[in-house]
């Protein structure tokens, strides 16, 4: 069995240095981000958009949520994210028209290659359909496709694609019902 190769994870380059300034911008911008106060929801749309976000129309995103990359967001229109969510977005994310990301959820677009002893950096994307819904605190790992109009239940683990208007609890998460909207 091999060993991991810690020093060679730490000394590969995992940006480019176009990215690398984009970070560090960012690293101020979200400064501002954070200081909008909470019901100014244009404002903070602008600023995400400035940093390369595609942000729709309508959308609210709370000062207090934590996004790693804005070039690597893209949200539609009517969306929100809510106090305390961590888009961590090194792989692009996508997140539907209607659809909220709760409280404290985690959305992880980024990881490890943990078979190779280098551990180098992998950037999968996530997607979030429209109409759906991310409950508190739950936590949608990278590369997983949560299908239109999907409940993921509070504290839920989503690892694997979710099918359309299904709702899903546990971890990791389970179809636990099919979602109907009353009429």
């Amino acid at each position: 069995m091999e060993i991991l190769n810690i020093a060679k994870n730490r000394t590969e380059r995992k940006y480019p240095l176009r990215v690398q300034l984009m970070r560090t911008a960012w690293a101020a911008g979200r400064i501002l981000f954070r200081m909008i106060p909470r019901p100014f929801y244009a404002p903070r749309r602008v600023l995400l958009r400035s940093f390369g976000a595609k942000i729709g129309k309508k959308v609210n995103i709370a000062n207090t949520a934590l996004i790693y990359f804005p070039w690597n967001l893209e949200i539609g229109e009517w969306s929100a994210i809510g106090e305390h969510a961590t888009i961590y977005n090194l792989g692009k994310v996508v997140i539907g028209e209607k659809a909220t990301v709760s409280q404290r959820a985690h959305l992880c677009a980024g990881s490890h290659d943990y078979v190779d002893p280098a551990l180098p950096l992998l950037t999968p994307p996530i997607s979030i359909g429209d109409q759906s819904w991310i409950c508190a605190d739950a936590f949608i790992g990278p590369d997983v496709v949560i299908g239109e109009g999907v409940v993921v239940g509070a504290r839920a683990v989503a690892v694997k694609d979710v099918e359309s208007w299904v709702v899903v609890a546990g971890n990791p998460a389970r179809v636990i019902r099919k979602r109907e909207l009353k009429r």
